[in-house]
């Protein structure tokens, strides 16, 4: 039975990718940090107390700001496939956090690597590595973008993933490491967090919908992202570290949509004009730009043989289906006489 360990096991993709893995036979270790909240409800349906013998699913309090911690990971699960998906990964939050931004996702991944080297070296196992980069790398540089696309990042959070890439080109080259970088753009799913633009959308859509919310505040409406469905992109990460050689892949659809047709098609699949509903507030607009993102995955097909499953306009309904029925229950909740929280009405595009 092969061993993965999952850094950001508790996010998005973490979640899907566990669940993955889980369906190959593996055994996952993920490591989630201490929080006085439980932070685990996405994965919570895989989850089975570590006393039940069935249960192949085991996590770790650590952090990628304490190297040493670790290592002493790495020792206990002794793992044959690590994936880096850690990191502060809102764009806007790094402009206002850049220093920690930084720390985690550039610096991070450097100590997860030199504790992946120091590991490697004394207990003569070779482990394979995935690192999570991002299509926000490629910034300002015109689409479509490939793997010889040169990088303009244009955010704090692009800037830390740039190094986080060459960091793992450089340890791969430098040491012979399994190393490899999977620039994914854009994916979404249910599991998306509210303050992402896309998701922010569909819950607020469920919430309008349902009389719960009356407006929606966006920023820029004319960027452009090529969108995929997380489920889809977690396989790619797995071939990635199945292939005979390291490499660098693009992830994508090779489509591209803006946040207008995002709120076109989100809000006519639930019936409603978007225009009724969708404010513009100047807070959501980011000190640089993005543009326009569009992904070209055609190494990832003729080396991986990946493609993506779930079309833009499915996706879209998926996650609006999802939170309509959010709203649903948040609904009846307040017909109980329970208070709850609109924590998606004021937050960051």
């Amino acid at each position: 039975m092969k061993k993965a360990l999952i850094t950001g096991i508790t996010g998005q993709d973490g979640s899907y990718l566990a669940e993955f893995l889980l369906s190959q036979g593996y055994q996952v270790h993920g490591i989630i940090r201490r929080s006085s909240l439980f932070s685990t409800e996405r994965i919570d349906h895989l989850y089975r107390d570590s006393h039940d013998p069935d249960a192949q699913l085991f996590l770790h309090y650590g952090d990628i700001s304490d190297g040493t911690g670790l290592r002493r990971i790495l020792e206990k699960v002794q793992p044959d496939e690590l994936y880096n998906l850690g990191a502060q990964s809102h764009v806007k939050v790094s402009f206002e956090q850049p220093v920690y931004t930084a720390d985690v996702v550039a610096t991070g991944t450097l100590r997860l690597l030199e504790a992946l080297r120091d590991y490697m070296e004394i207990s003569g196992q070779t482990v394979r590595f995935y690192q999570a980069c991002s299509s926000e790398m490629f910034g300002a540089a015109p689409p479509p973008q490939s793997e010889a696309t040169p990088f303009y990042p244009r955010s704090p959070y692009a800037v830390s993933k740039v190094a986080g890439y060459w960091y793992g080109v450089n340890y791969r080259e430098a040491y012979g490491m399994f190393i490899a970088n999977g620039i994914l753009f854009n994916h979404e799913s249910p599991r998306r967090g509210e303050t992402f633009v896309t998701r922010k959308i569909t819950r607020a859509l469920g919430r309008i919908k349902l009389g719960l919310q009356k407006k929606l505040y966006l920023g820029n409406l004319d960027a452009r992202r090529d969108w995929g469905f997380a489920g889809d992109y977690v396989k790619a990460m797995w071939q990635m570290l199945q292939q005979e050689q390291p490499g660098d892949y693009v992830i994508a659809t090779g489509e591209a949509y803006s946040v207008r047709d995002f709120l076109e098609a989100a809000f006519g699949y639930a019936g409603l004009s978007w225009q009724d509903y969708v404010a513009i507030d100047p807070r959501y607009f980011r000190p640089t730009e993005v543009d326009f993102l569009l992904g070209d995955p055609s190494k990832a097909q003729s080396e991986l043989g990946w493609r993506p499953e779930v079309s833009f306009q499915d996706l879209v309904a998926m996650m609006v289906d999802h939170d309509l029925e959010l709203a649903r229950q948040e609904q009846t909740l307040r017909a109980a006489g329970h208070r709850v929280a609109l924590r998606g009405a004021a937050s960051a595009n």
